[in-house]
Formats: C-alpha cells, structure tokens, sequence
C-alpha cells in the first residue's frame, strides 16, 4: 500500500468504526485474512479508508445483520454484496404472509407473551433492518386494515404497539453505535402520538451506521428547533401517520423548515405527507423504508468530502 496525503474524501480507521459500527479490530483482521479493506497509509502510517471501501463495508455489515458470514461476503464485490442484500429484502413469500395471519391472530386473543415471543423469533432470524421491513411495516398494515373493519379495538392496538415497541428498542440499542453520522433527530409534531413510525425509521437507519436520538412525540416546533441547533444534529426526522391532517402537517413541517439553518436538514415520512413532495420545498419527503435508505445514502454522498 502507498503512503499518500490524507485526501478530504478519505475516511480513519475510528471514522469507519462509527460509520459502520465495525470494530476496528475486525477491520484489521479482515485486511490481513482476506485482502479486504485495504486502505491506503498517509504520511505518519495511519490507515486510510476511500469512499467506495466504506460503503461496501456497510453493505457487509448490513449482511451480517441478516446472518450472513464474514467468509462468504468480504471478498465479494460492492455490486455482488448489493445482490446478496436484495435477496434478503425480497418481499414476504406466501409462508411470510401465514406467519403475519399468525401474528395478527396473537394481536386479536391478547397473547401479549405469545406475540412478544414471536417478533423476537422473527427479529433474530431476519436481522433489524429485514424484521422491520418484512415483519413490522406488514402487520401494522394489517392492524390498521383490522382496526378499520372493526375487528381490532383499542386494547389490541395498543398490545400491537408496546409489545412491537419493546423488541424494537431492545434491538435498536444493541446496534447503536457512539459518534456515526448523520446524526438524527427523530419526533413528531404536537397532536401526533403514533411513535411506530419513528422506531421503524430509527431501526432502518442506526444499523447504517447513524446516530438516532428520539424526542418522542408531540413536540413543540421550537422545541425541535432548539434541540437540533443545539444538539449540532444534521438531520430532523418527522413521522406523521394517515390519521393526521395533510395541511397542518405541510404548514408546520414549513414554519419548522424556515425556523432552522440550511444545515440541518428535515425528512418526512407517513401517511399524511405521501406524495406531498412538490408541496415541502427544501424538504425530503421519505415514501417508505426504503426510501429511508436511500435519503441515507443521498445525504452521505452530498457531504462525502
């Protein structure tokens, strides 16, 4: 490897670390094992990572999220490390969707251990970011469609929300890494008391490598913005579900868009804002999960150097 000047676009071994949340022992390991990363040296002999180098190790470490071994994914290339991800995030097959009937019916008898149980089960053979998209985002769905028949009261949802809340925070925490960026900050406006949306979009983005900190719910815009000039965060994160007035979203997500610094940039997501694009100027407004990750991947790319 050359030693060479510390390019701007280059990344430090302890940068990576929290990029990524791959320790920098396992980097050093798989550089010698397997050829893979290999970073440059600068003048004083310090490690340095490309742009290209971190971003395929965030698609392995999302890779091992979902179980995959360092052997079989380290040495593969970025375009095969982003097949390899696909086919974990395919859609629910007929046996998925037996399994969501299933955890409906545990929502509907009350079985608050059974359902707990469950999610757990599914969490730890799906990994994080998969369980939210294949399991959580689904259900919800159908508790919402459920709710709507009228064959789901509020006792039920409110089941459906805890226990999906305690196994996403319990995971969420086992993949938060100190120091990432972006650093978000993640609430809803006052009147809005879903919190669902937030831990989805929290548990999308932390195993990405970015630091999340949650307000909760119905917070007072100056609130907001005092909290994210102060906290330096780069990004503020808004869900709004269906419920939720369209034109009361779009007039405060406006007043909270001029009240803060370029900067800071402000996401939106949920029922009330989809396909409010035109209407949000200076804002991004995020579809689905995926969605997610690439406003993450579009962020990263515009403040690269």
């Amino acid at each position: 490897m050359n030693d060479l000047a510390r390019p701007e676009a280059a990344s430090s071994i302890a940068a990576v670390e929290r990029d990524t949340g791959l320790p920098k022992d396992t980097l050093r390991v798989w550089e010698r094992r397997y050829g893979f990363p290999a970073p440059a040296r600068d003048a004083n002999g310090e490690r340095l990572y490309p742009p290209e180098q971190v971003e395929k190790l965030r698609l392995i470490r999302r890779l091992l999220d979902h179980g995959r071994r360092p052997a079989g994914i380290v040495r593969a290339s970025a375009e095969e490390l982003a097949r390899m991800l696909d086919e974990c995030l395919c859609p629910p097959d007929a046996a998925a969707a037996a399994r969501d009937d299933s955890l409906l019916q545990l929502v509907r008898l009350h079985r608050s251990i059974e359902l707990n149980a469950a999610l757990r089960k599914a969490l730890m053979k799906q990994g994080l970011q998969r369980f939210v998209a294949d399991t959580v985002a689904p259900l919800a769905a159908a508790v919402g469609e459920a709710w709507m028949r009228g064959e789901v009261d509020v006792p039920e949802e409110h089941l459906f929300t805890e226990q999906v809340q305690n196994v996403l925070r319990s995971a969420i925490g086992a993949h938060a890494v100190a120091g990432g960026r972006p650093r978000v900050l993640l609430t809803t406006f006052p009147e809005e008391e879903h919190v669902l949306g937030l831990l989805m979009a929290e548990a999308m983005l932390v195993p990405e490598g970015a630091s999340c900190l949650s307000l909760g719910t119905r917070t007072p815009l100056a609130d907001i913005r005092s909290a994210a000039v102060e906290g330096g965060f780069d990004i503020v994160g808004l869900s709004f579900s269906i419920a939720y007035p369209a034109r009361q979203a779009i007039d405060g997500l406006l007043e909270l868009r001029a009240a803060l610094p370029s900067s800071v940039d402000i996401w939106a997501g949920g029922g009330a804002v989809r396909d409010k694009q035109k209407r949000l100027a200076g804002i991004r407004v995020v579809g689905d999960l995926d969605d997610t990750l690439a406003a993450l991947r579009d962020w990263r790319a515009t403040h690269a150097s």
